[in-house]
């Protein structure tokens, strides 16, 4: 079994497409979604939810009126403003650190496990997907992340597939850190921006801090030519793996809408650009 991320510098690069893509031609494969901050993958493959999950991380704050006796202690001490004149807790300001519970001189204040999103299992047409949505201002990102591999991971042992393909998140942040620990292979996918450029040797930085084999993608590479053959030309010096570029097409936003992936939408030349990039990731 083989463990393939696709990810990128920065959003809007073409990484869920192409996943998309990869998912379609790939046999015996789990699809899994790690950018729970902005999952989109479920909107090429539309799975049918099979399994819905509540994802718990981190601890909130509750004060028991019954027993406070609004000394004002818990107040002074909150370095973050949660708590009211009124004795009441922000559940969103709250940082969970428990210290208000530790100097509350009548243990009014109880720490409690917080719903921080959901993960689900789903069948789509490709195969099994697992998928997560973070909660609005919510942590632990990273711990979701993980919870979607692991989930996957033991998907793929049980029905004995090849392949795990995995649309990560884009930046550097926790979750692309959670999503390309003991991965097969990354695949960086970038635009011919400078800002492009710039985003996709951060994230490569990253994958070879954490030892993971990194090929980059250029995705639009038509749109500028002269910044990509400036991309081309670093990788070359910089000893970067360039396995391929993606040309721009009308056809993609059009099979986004349609919710398909572009394999399945239309005949067109970026399909056997992205076979040909699927055949190299493989060997």
């Amino acid at each position: 079994m083989k463990q393939i991320v696709v990810i990128s510098g920065k959003g809007g690069t073409g990484k869920t497409v192409i996943t998309g893509a990869f998912a379609s031609l790939a046999k015996k494969a789990v699809m899994a979604d790690c950018d729970v901050d902005a999952a989109d993958l479920h909107l090429l493959l539309q799975p049918d939810i099979k399994q819905r999950h509540e994802f718990r991380s981190g601890m909130v704050a509750s004060i028991d009126k019954r027993i406070c006796k609004e000394c004002g202690e818990c107040i002074a001490v909150c370095r973050f403003d949660a708590i009211s004149q009124d004795f009441i807790i922000d559940p969103i300001s709250c940082e969970g650190c428990a210290f208000c519970s530790y100097i509350c001189p009548v243990q009014a204040i109880k720490m409690n496990e917080s719903i921080s999103g959901e993960w689900f299992i789903s069948e789509t047409r490709f195969g099994p997907m697992v998928h997560a949505k973070l909660g609005i201002a919510e942590e632990n990102s990273g711990k979701l992340v993980a919870l979607v591999r692991k989930q996957a991971k033991d998907i793929a042992e049980r029905g004995n597939h090849d392949w795990i393909i995995i649309d990560g998140a884009p930046g550097i942040g926790c979750p692309v850190i959670a999503s390309i620990t003991n991965i097969d292979c990354a695949l960086v996918v970038t635009e011919p921006t400078l800002s492009g450029l710039h985003d996709a040797i951060r994230v490569i930085d990253v994958t070879r801090h954490f030892g993971v084999a990194a090929n980059l993608v250029i995705n639009k590479f038509d749109l500028n030519i002269e910044m990509s053959e400036k991309i081309e030309e670093y990788c070359k010096k910089n000893n970067i793996s360039l396995i391929g570029r993606i040309g721009f097409d009308k056809g993609v936003v059009e099979s986004i809408i349609e919710g398909k992936t572009i394999m399945e939408y239309q005949d067109t030349k970026i399909k056997e650009d992205i076979i040909k990039i699927w055949e190299k990731l493989q060997d």
